[in-house]
C-alpha cells in the first residue's frame, strides 16, 4: 500500500523536500529514516514501509534533490546543487531527523540507505551520529579506488568541455551500462537491480527512475564515495553505534558484495563493536525488490528487535 501521507517538507538549503510518511500500526517504538538510490525515489520503499510499520516504526522517506518531487531553485532532475551538493543532500538529511525530532520527540532513529542512499547515510552519520540510535547501510560501494579516481578525472574533463549540469557521457557506460553486462541472459538493461521481473519492469516503466545523472551529480556521489572511504572522517562517531550492512553475492554494484564486505572490516578495524554483515546468496542490487526480500528483511527485523528492544 501506498505510504499514509505525502507532503513537503522546506529545508534550510532552499530545497522543498518531498517527504513520504507511514506511521506504526502499533504503539511507536522508533523512527527509521530511509534514502533511497541514485535514479530512483523515495515512493519505491512503500512495502519496505508498511513491514517496519507493523513492527512499531514510524518510516520517513524523501525524494532527494533532483528525484522525484523534489524541487529546489538550484536542483532540476539530476543535479543535487549548482555547487557543494555533497554538503547540501547531507544538509538535507539533517532537516528531515530535525522534523522527525519535534514530531516523535524521544523516540529512537535508524538512518537507513540503499546504494547511493547508503552513501549520504554514512556521510550523515559521520557528522551527526550523536542524532542517531543505529545506521543501515545496504548495497553500498566505498571501494572505488583507482578506479573511482579515474572515473573522477574523467568527471572533470567532462566538465571542461560539456559542463556541469548535463548528463555525463562516460559513467553511466562505466557503471549502469558496466552492471548490465556482467548479468548474463539479461532481458533488459536494469536486470542487475533483481531476479524479480516484475520489479525490474516496474522500474523501467517509472519514468522517475533510470535517467542519467548529470556531470555534477556523479562528481558529487564520488566525493561521498571517498569521505566514507577515509577513516580519520569516523573518529568522531561512537564505537558502539549499531550498524546493520547488506549485500548482495551477485551485485556488480559492490563488486558481488565484496565492497560491502570490505565497508564491515575496516569498521570492525576502527573498533566498531556492534556490527552485523551479510552477503545474501544469488542477491542482486536492490535487496527490497528481489525474490529474496522476505529472509533479508525478517534478518533486519530480528537485528531492529535486538538493537531496540520494545
Amino acid at each position: 500500500m501506498p505510504f499514509d501521507t505525502t507532503t513537503t517538507l522546506a529545508s534550510p538549503t532552499g530545497a522543498k523536500l518531498n517527504l513520504y510518511v507511514r506511521h506504526a500500526d502499533t504503539p511507536a517504538r522508533a523512527v527509521v529514516q530511509i534514502n533511497h538510490g541514485l535514479a530512483e525515489h523515495g515512493a519505491r520503499y512503500a512495502r519496505f514501509a508498511d513491514f517496519l510499520a507493523a513492527r512499531g516504526c514510524h518510516v520517513y522517506a524523501h525524494d532527494h534533490r533532483g528525484h522525484g518531487a523534489t524541487t529546489a531553485p538550484d536542483a532540476p532532475k539530476g543535479r543535487f546543487a549548482g555547487k557543494n551538493g555533497f554538503d547540501i543532500v547531507v544538509a538535507d538529511i539533517a532537516a528531515i531527523h530535525d522534523h522527525i525530532a519535534g514530531k516523535h520527540p524521544g523516540l529512537p532513529v535508524v538512518v537507513f540507505g540503499h546504494s547511493m542512499g547508503g552513501l549520504i547515510a554514512l556521510n550523515f552519520v559521520l557528522r551527526h551520529s550523536e542524532r542517531v540510535a543505529a545506521a543501515a547501510i545496504w548495497n553500498a560501494n566505498f571501494s572505488a579506488g583507482i578506479l573511482g579516481r579515474l572515473a573522477q578525472a574523467i568527471l572533470a574533463f567532462e566538465r571542461f568541455r560539456l559542463g556541469s549540469d548535463v548528463p555525463s557521457r562516460m559513467l553511466p557506460k562505466l557503471t549502469f551500462g558496466d552492471w548490465a553486462r556482467k548479468i548474463p541472459n539479461r532481458r533488459t538493461e536494469f536486470d542487475w537491480l533483481s531476479r524479480d521481473v516484475s520489479e525490474v519492469d516496474a522500474y523501467v516503466a517509472d519514468p522517475l527512475c533510470g535517467w542519467d545523472a548529470s556531470v555534477s551529480m556523479w562528481i558529487d556521489v564520488f566525493d561521498l564515495v571517498f569521505a566514507g572511504a577515509d577513516d580519520g572522517n569516523f573518529a568522531g562517531v561512537r564505537r558502539d553505534l549499531p550498524f546493520n550492512l547488506v549485500g548482495g553475492q551477485r551485485d556488480p554494484a559492490t563488486d558481488g558484495g565484496k565492497a560491502v564486505e570490505a565497508l564491515a572490516g575496516r569498521l570492525r578495524r576502527m573498533g566498531f563493536s556492534n556490527l552485523v554483515s551479510k552477503v545474501y546468496p544469488e542477491t542482486r542490487h536492490e535487496s527490497l525488490n528481489e525474490i529474496n526480500r522476505e529472509p533479508i528483511m525478517a534478518d533486519f527485523a530480528g537485528w531492529l528487535d535486538r538493537t531496540l528492544p520494545r
